[in-house]
């Protein structure tokens, strides 16, 4: 199990040499999403949801979770258990769904334009909450 709530231990079939899986809290995936759709030429690779919406995992290329320090997130490795991105996709983990299925989305997320997105994110969350 991770430790944001995403259990990837049933994840099979390597889609990209088996990527690494970063999983956030909903609210702050949400908004990196909008920022990475919106950004000139970043495209957001496939994000997958719990079913209970509390987390979001986007998929990034294998090895980015040896160096991934962001906090309030977690990097996993697939341990060779690569998410099958084999259209139509089925979700890669009981009781979750794609937000953005493979198809729809590039192959894995750039870990360095999600670092900034997901920074981006928590400052804006931030600012919204301080206005409350």
């Amino acid at each position: 199990m991770v430790e944001a709530g995403m259990d990837t231990s049933r994840i099979s079939d390597p889609p990209c040499d088996a990527c690494d899986v970063v999983t956030v809290p909903t609210r702050q995936g949400l908004e990196a999403v909008d920022i990475l759709r919106r950004g000139a030429g970043e495209a957001v690779g496939p994000v997958i949801h719990d079913d209970g919406c509390d987390t979001l995992g986007f998929l990034v290329p294998p090895g980015t979770a040896a160096a991934w320090d962001v906090p309030g997130s977690t990097c996993t490795e697939t341990d060779g258990r690569g998410l099958s991105l084999d259209l139509p996709a089925e979700p890669p983990v009981e009781g979750s769904d794609w937000l953005l299925p493979p198809g729809e989305a590039d192959l894995a997320t750039d870990p360095a334009v999600l670092r900034e997105a997901l920074g981006e994110a928590a400052r804006l969350i931030r600012a919204a909450d301080s206005c409350r």
